[in-house]
């Protein structure tokens, strides 16, 4: 299940179907007990709208989680003794939902667990598009983006994949960094596999946690897929 964004509208006509949401925020370590995230749980319960179904104890920490709506789905957050982590894998969420989700468990979370203050949150999001004027996104890398031609004879082998990866790294304005992948996906010929992982520092509070998560998401669309739109270009026949 993908989670298309229904108010994102670029010139070329993109339609971002985001397939993941990962967010790891960190906090000086703790020795808390899984008690607590289980109280957490059943209070979830007893507002009789529990975000996790599912509370487990691993060796690792505290997991809550939902049962899997189709192969290879995720939807749940595990509580380390130094970071709480988010995953949600083809559960169809979409970013706005995720940001809130994100934002609303630690609120709950933090109090019994003793955090009070964020020393880093990385987001990584992960989201498919099409090329407008290329039936395969590894002709749009290889001959659209790359201009390869009889180059790539030297490796003796066709490539199944190619892909780029381009790292922001923070400026005197902006303190947050971003790290974005385009591949081709395997899965599927036609989608673009886009990838932007947003690095951010400490913070006191949980204000700025969804928002991180939207800026994550913000720049891959506003930034990563204009930048794609130079290449996307009607080939001669």
């Amino acid at each position: 299940m993908f989670a298309p964004d229904p108010t994102f509208h670029h010139p070329m006509h993109y339609a971002p179907r985001t397939i993941a949401y990962l967010c790891e925020l960190r906090h000086p370590p703790l020795n808390a007990s899984p008690a607590s995230i289980q109280k957490v749980h059943n209070r979830m319960f007893e507002s009789g709208s529990p975000a996790y179904k599912s509370f487990n104890v691993t060796p690792d920490g505290a997991i809550l989680s939902n049962p899997p709506g189709q192969p290879g789905a995720i939807s749940q957050v595990s509580f380390h003794p130094d970071r709480v982590q988010f995953r949600e894998e083809l559960t169809g969420l979409s970013v706005d939902e995720f940001a809130r989700r994100v934002e609303e468990i630690l609120a709950q979370v933090a109090p019994d667990r003793g955090i009070r203050v964020l020393t880093a949150q990385t987001v990584t999001l992960r989201t498919l598009v099409n090329p407008q004027h290329f039936q395969d996104s590894r002709d749009f890398l290889r001959q659209g983006m790359f201009g390869f031609g009889d180059e790539l004879s030297a490796f003796g082998r066709p490539s199944r994949l190619f892909g780029l990866r381009l790292v922001f790294p923070p400026t005197p304005e902006e303190t947050n960094a971003f790290t974005l992948r385009v591949e081709s996906f395997a899965n599927d010929p036609r989608s673009l596999f886009l990838e932007n992982q947003g690095s951010f520092g400490p913070a006191q509070g949980f204000g700025l946690c969804s928002a991180n998560v939207q800026a994550t998401y913000a720049y891959l669309v506003e930034k990563a897929l204009p930048f794609l739109a130079n290449f996307d270009l009607r080939q001669e026949a």
